[in-house]
């Protein structure tokens, strides 16, 4: 789906997307290392904009663990799907930007 979002944009659009998803994207990398170190007390949610399932592992400890393990098999897809939505969130700004444009032009 962000491939057709993509395909209307100018090359100058497409650095800014590039440049604004290298500062914005999670780290598959230091979502795992989260994961390992806080995983029990949700640390890897807290950082993927999880924050109210964060939360809830923070109280019950993961879920006295349970929980935890369960996001061993869920990490990749939460840090994906994190992705694509930041990514949506800067291709829906570039477009009200470049809205902006042509009405000021206009």
């Amino acid at each position: 789906m962000s491939l057709i979002h993509k395909q209307d944009l100018t090359t100058e659009e497409l650095q800014l997307l590039s440049s604004e998803m290298s500062k914005k994207q999670k780290s598959t990398g230091t979502t795992w290392l989260l994961w390992f170190f806080t995983g029990g007390i949700g640390g890897h949610r807290f950082y993927l904009g999880k924050t109210g399932t964060a939360v809830a592992m923070l109280l019950t400890l993961g879920g006295l663990g349970f929980w935890t393990f369960i996001d061993l098999f869920l990490l990749n897809g939460m840090i994906k799907d994190t992705n694509e939505k930041v990514e949506n969130e800067i291709l829906s700004e570039i477009r009200l930007l470049k809205n902006a444009k042509k009405n000021s032009i206009a």
